[in-house]
């Protein structure tokens, strides 16, 4: 009976990987590909969505057209990792973001700054609300 029951289980542990294994009637698992883990890995599209939603009152009555606007982060991270404050981008550095048909307010404008280093270069986030709190414009 020993012997039986033995076999029996053995039969049955058979059967139960056959039908979990390499069958041409099995399907390949279906896994989600990374563009549909994360939203967007674009800086351009994570720092338009981060304008938008900050509603600047600069911006009331329309965002200049992304391109445009999304111009001045990578310079603005090229500053910074050359060792330029805020201040100086704004001022002597002539990034100050304005375009032919549309401007930015002051304080606007850090806050800019932020939401661009935020999504271009998040290594300087840190220092620059440093230096934007230093300044109370933070």
């Amino acid at each position: 009976m020993h012997r039986t029951a033995t076999a029996l289980l053995a039969l049955l542990l058979a059967g139960a990987a056959a039908g979990c294994g390499g069958g041409s009637d099995d399907k390949p698992e279906t896994k989600p590909t990374p563009a549909s883990v994360t939203p967007s890995a674009d800086p351009l599209v994570a720092f338009s969505k981060a304008v938008d939603k900050a509603q600047l009152e600069s911006y009331a009555t329309g965002i200049p057209v992304a391109d445009e606007l999304g111009a001045f982060p990578p310079q603005w991270c090229a500053a910074l990792d050359d060792g330029h404050s805020v201040k100086w981008l704004l001022g002597e550095g002539d990034l100050y973001p304005i375009g032919q048909d549309w401007g930015t307010e002051k304080t606007d404008a850090y806050h800019l700054v932020l939401l661009g280093v935020r999504a271009y270069c998040p290594k300087h986030e840190a220092e620059v609300k440093d230096e934007l709190r230093a300044s109370g414009e933070y």
